[in-house]
């Protein structure tokens, strides 16, 4: 029996679900900040959200995909769970870096508009 098939289809069910679950909260509220870099102009933010949004869903699915070539051959469920633990958390590292790093951006260039 071939576990890896099944470790793929795991994997990418968990890791999907969270970076689906994620984009959506980080959209609903990144809204206000992308509102702080373009006063009075919401329907330009809410477009600007929406393709940060969907560079997120892309950079991130697709990274998840991608990593499934370098997988070995898995031979035990002990294997498989570790495998897919790992590779998880790898990918909510990711996420979670990515976040911050748009944060501190976001606020730098908010504090050059101010200045």
């Amino acid at each position: 029996m071939n576990l890896n098939i099944i470790a793929y289809a795991i994997y990418l069910s968990i890791t999907i679900f969270i970076i689906l679950r994620v984009g959506k909260i980080c959209y609903k509220n990144g809204n206000i900040y992308v509102a702080e870099l373009i006063p009075n102009h919401a329907d330009i933010c809410q477009k600007i959200n929406q393709v940060l949004l969907l560079g997120y869903y892309l950079l991130n699915i697709g990274y998840c995909a991608m990593t499934l070539i370098s997988w070995q051959k898995i031979i035990s469920l002990t294997q498989l769970t570790e495998i897919i633990c790992s590779k998880a958390a790898v990918i909510i590292f990711i996420i979670s870096v990515l976040h911050y790093l748009n944060i501190i951006i976001i606020t730098k260039y908010i504090h050059k508009l101010i200045k």
